[in-house]
């Protein structure tokens, strides 16, 4: 920044709580070098006020106010809470306007409380509240499925259902279950083991391995979901871009009453053959104007892994991939 420059603000924001400015600054800075890099501003600490100058002021200020309301509501900050608070205010919104509530959907098995972590995370539970049939497109790492299962989770607990059943195709890439090794539930049990680690990590083994004896929760192959009607169920099905025509046609006619469905995919990570229709985009295009169905599209800013998840998806888009 130039000396002089007619054009830069300055802007102040106080905040009395040491423990509050420690974790807005982050260790070694991190967090506020990360609004200098993308806003280029100055950002000073004296004493309990932070002056922030630079064009970009206003902008840099906000994100930081929102990084303050994260703290407030409970939260932790981290390099990919931060990257959100700054690509939402970049793109001229804010967290704290977003719609967000400061809800917590259950906790962790460890205790960690669950909460969507960005305006698309909180749009899509708000969706499956308010839908009997909920959608949730969008690239990986967006939490979709794990949401989905926190939500199932919660629904349980609440008695709203009596039960959880979780669903993926089973052979992702053209392989033949028959040609893979070990008995049947050995040949599904790797496609269906994200849906495992996400009830164990909200559940626990030892409750998840309980109920699902008691089978209160289910956790099959999409073939297996044929014929069958499901009452006072939360459903999910997970990986949806890899189904056909067919067999979401075949799902979604599964629901019974009292039952909630998820369906959760990516639709740039399709491994049908080439001449298949993959059924989320069917169903995209047939089912998006129906009462009582709702959609939610994911954006890169969504994104709630590694930081770098977030870049390699730009990356490819812009590769055209």
């Amino acid at each position: 920044m130039q000396n002089g420059d007619s054009a830069a603000l300055t802007r102040k924001i106080e905040i009395t709580d040491a423990a509050v400015l420690s974790e807005i600054f982050g260790e070694y800075d991190s967090y506020i070098n990360m609004i200098r890099k993308k806003f280029q501003v100055e950002i000073v600490l004296r004493g309990d006020e932070i002056l922030i100058t630079g064009r970009d002021a206003d902008t840099a200020e906000s994100v930081i106010r929102d990084m303050k309301w994260l703290v407030d509501r409970g939260d932790q900050l981290d390099e990919q809470k931060v990257g959100n608070a700054i690509d939402t205010n970049a793109a001229g919104e804010t967290l704290r306007k977003s719609g967000m509530k400061n809800e917590i959907i259950c906790f962790s098995n460890k205790g960690k409380p669950i909460r969507p972590k960005t305006k698309g995370q909180a749009e899509y539970t708000d969706s499956i509240r308010q839908h009997d049939v909920s959608f949730g497109i969008g690239p990986a790492g967006t939490g979709k499925t794990y949401l989905a299962v926190a939500m199932a989770v919660s629904a349980f607990k609440n008695r709203e259902v009596e039960r959880i059943v979780l669903t993926r195709p089973a052979v992702e890439a053209g392989e033949s279950l028959g040609f893979l090794p070990g008995d049947m539930e050995e040949k599904v049990n790797p496609y269906l083991r994200p849906l495992y680690d996400a009830l164990y990590d909200i559940m626990g083994r030892d409750t998840v391995a309980r109920l699902r004896d008691r089978e209160t929760i289910e956790i099959i192959p999409l073939a297996y979901m044929r014929g069958r009607t499901l009452d006072n169920s939360f459903i999910i099905l997970d990986e949806a871009q890899n189904t056909t025509r067919e067999q979401m046609k075949m799902f979604l006619t599964r629901l019974g009453f009292g039952s909630k469905a998820v369906v959760t995919g990516d639709i740039t990570q399709i491994d049908l053959p080439k001449k298949r229709m993959s059924g989320l985009i069917d169903v995209k295009n047939i089912l998006m104007d129906v009462e009582g169905i709702g959609f939610t599209f994911f954006a890169d800013r969504d994104v709630v892994r590694h930081p770098l998840v977030r870049r390699i998806i730009n990356a490819y888009e812009r590769a055209g991939e």
